[in-house]
């Protein structure tokens, strides 16, 4: 009796140790998995930083960091904080590219579509081109080096992508004083972006884009572009109204030798891109324009005086409007405007008719694709 109490007793003890054992392993498989996704979710950040930072140091001739990295699981995105890019050589600390949050996610919805697509917003970026940075020596990056390193960035078709109060800026220190051409408060959209050149002359993204310039003008741009390209095919039409001139004086002045003190200044433009070969044109117009102020000197005053006369004789009388239309054509290594052109239709401005402040739509894709066959 004793015996068989005591084996089961025995039985009974095995029996409660090994559901103690099952418990305990019940709960430390689940443990380990939440510990090991935790630990993952901490490190993605990180190892998605290096990654990125890697991509940028592969750019030949710049330099590129980002500060920060932060993923979303839930939404399948990841949020890149303060990447920075920059020359080698750059002459000044003013970074050539400054994105302070990139968001790249994916759109789910397209997913229940049988596609993978995502979507990146970009807020406050801005890129600065300072002459005297660009222009230093040194190793430069092949042509298509940007492209590769944006489909590593984003290896899946973008079908959204966003600008919210961008900048862009032409920067010259050495002039005197600095000229600072830019656009501010650039608000841009574009559609269909994707990761891999096409064969077909094709356009398939369409852009859309509003600014502010530089003397509080009116920007807009809008048309097609195939972005994934070793020279990006487009076709864009560009226009630029009510610009204050003044804010051009240290442009004007720097490569002129004139300043305005007051007057209008707009340009329209339409530029057609097919396999390196652009064809377009350039539609300056200056309205209501005073040259000569008190303050100048006699040299500037007679130089200037010179250059209202021919003013006077080129504008036309009734829209008070000195505009011309240059042709661009060519080589984007070598792009050439046309002089004689430029001349004859300063003539046809002043004499036979006012430009229009408009876009002459009578530039298209198939021009360029056309001229470079």
């Amino acid at each position: 009796m004793n015996n068989a109490a005591e084996n089961t007793k025995t039985k009974s003890s095995d029996s409660h140790n090994k559901r103690k054992i099952y418990k305990k392993k019940r709960y430390t498989l689940p443990i380990i998995i939440i510990t090991t996704l935790i630990a993952l979710r901490i490190y993605l950040p990180y190892f998605v930083k290096d990654e990125v930072n890697k991509v940028l140091a592969d750019l030949p001739g710049y330099f590129g960091k980002v500060k920060d990295i932060d993923i979303s699981l839930l939404r399948g995105a990841y949020v890149i904080e303060d990447l920075y890019l920059n020359k080698v050589n750059a002459k000044t600390e003013v970074p050539f590219l400054n994105f302070p949050k990139t968001d790249i996610s994916i759109q789910w919805k397209s997913i229940f579509k049988g596609e993978i697509v995502s979507e990146i917003i970009m807020t406050n970026p801005e890129i600065i081109y300072v002459m005297e940075d660009q222009q230093t020596e040194g190793k430069t990056a092949d042509s298509d080096d940007w492209t590769e390193a944006l489909t590593d960035l984003v290896p899946i078709d973008i079908n959204n992508f966003e600008i919210h109060n961008g900048k862009m800026a032409f920067v010259e220190l050495q002039a005197d004083p600095n000229i600072d051409l830019h656009f501010n408060k650039l608000n841009l959209t574009a559609k269909n972006l994707r990761n891999v050149s096409s064969k077909e002359h094709t356009l398939p993204s369409p852009i859309y884009a509003t600014a502010t310039s530089i003397g509080n003008g009116m920007v807009t741009l809008d048309g097609n572009i195939n972005l994934i390209k070793e020279i990006p095919d487009m076709n864009i039409e560009f226009g630029l109204k009510a610009a204050d001139v003044t804010a051009l004086n240290p442009f004007t002045k720097h490569y002129a030798g004139i300043d305005f003190k007051s007057g209008t200044f707009e340009l329209f433009s339409e530029i057609a891109i097919a396999d390196g070969y652009l064809k377009g044109y350039m539609k300056p117009l200056v309205t209501d324009s005073k040259l000569i102020s008190k303050e100048d000197s006699f040299l500037s005053v007679l130089w200037e005086g010179f250059v209202g006369f021919f003013k006077f004789i080129l504008k036309n009388q009734k829209t008070d409007t000195l505009a011309t239309k240059i042709p661009i054509e060519g080589d984007l290594t070598q792009i050439k405007t046309g002089v004689l052109p430029s001349v004859l239709n300063i003539l046809e401005n002043a004499w036979i008719k006012a430009f229009k402040g408009v876009v002459d739509d009578d530039i298209e894709y198939k021009d360029a694709l056309d001229a470079k066959n």
